[in-house]
């Protein structure tokens, strides 16, 4: 547990284009804490200039997240408080944040989240695409055996997909995910909360045309829509209507089961009774 001359961690959400969706608890803490640690200190003094905070500033970034964060454990270990903000949105996610919550928590340092903009729930509550389940994706990989992994993962996934991505890869990634997923709906969010901010619901395949024509500008968000449950039965049960039961039944005999859980199983992805495929594999 952490002393009595412990500090705190705070992690302060920052507008993610619109200067004024800061909130005012995020300024109050800016303004109080010993020390900020930004992404990049270039980029955040205009925020701190904007609400006329003097703060000193550090950086911390993708580069030096390991030292930097065992750094700031020493200062908080002193008693002083310290701020993470990155360059828009919230701390730690898709974001080096992440490593220096998980230190500070194995070194018994306090850590609490101050909520404010997030670019993932903005283009979400924004697609028109379900929103009761979603599954965050950040950016694809760039290590093409990852990549790959990862689309082949959302070929089979039903909940809603939210991607970031940077103009300069966007047809690149476009196409992949057409490639990999097929003509699936999509949102495609520009420039979040800015001036030229644009919701665009589309397709893959006319997103892909249309940027592949059009120079894509500004930071992109991807909604993506999930596998529909229904074509995934529907594929499913193509597959086992392409079997015989008897090789359906050996399927998962060579998995290990009993017959008795073969059969089980059986029947449930046929939708037939146990006692029907108990029958008809007797030939009865």
């Amino acid at each position: 547990m952490a002393s009595d001359q412990t500090g705190t961690l705070y992690l302060c959400a920052t507008p993610i284009g619109n200067m004024s969706d800061v909130t005012l608890r995020v300024i109050e803490t800016l303004k109080s804490v010993d020390l900020i640690a930004a992404e990049d200190t270039r980029n955040s003094i205009r925020i701190l200039n904007a609400y006329e905070i003097g703060t000193p500033m550090t950086s911390y970034h993708e580069h030096n997240k390991y030292d930097k964060a065992e750094y700031l454990i020493g200062v908080m270990r002193t008693g002083r408080n310290v701020a993470l903000i990155t360059d828009a949105g919230t701390p730690a996610i898709s974001d080096p944040g992440e490593v220096l919550v998980r230190e500070c928590q194995r070194a018994g340092i306090p850590v609490t989240s101050l909520p404010g903009p997030c670019a993932c729930i903005t283009a979400l509550t924004l697609s028109g695409l379900p929103t009761r389940r979603f599954t965050f994706e950040g950016f694809l990989p760039y290590d093409k055996k990852e990549k790959a992994e990862v689309l082949a993962d959302l070929r089979t996934e039903h909940r809603t997909v939210v991607l970031y991505e940077a103009p300069h890869h966007l047809v690149r990634t476009l196409k992949e995910l057409f490639d990999a997923l097929g003509d699936r709906r999509v949102t495609i969010c520009r420039e979040l909360t800015k001036k030229f901010e644009t919701v665009t619901p589309t397709t893959l395949g006319e997103a892909l045309d249309y940027y592949e024509g059009n120079e894509p500008r500004g930071e992109f968000v991807l909604v993506l829509e999930g596998r529909s449950l229904e074509e995934m039965k529907a594929e499913e049960r193509s597959r086992w209507e392409s079997m015989t039961l008897n090789e359906h039944l050996d399927m998962y005999l060579s998995d290990g089961l009993d017959k008795k859980e073969a059969r089980k199983k059986v029947a449930a992805d046929r939708g037939m009774s146990r006692r029907d495929v108990y029958n008809a594999l007797l030939g009865k």
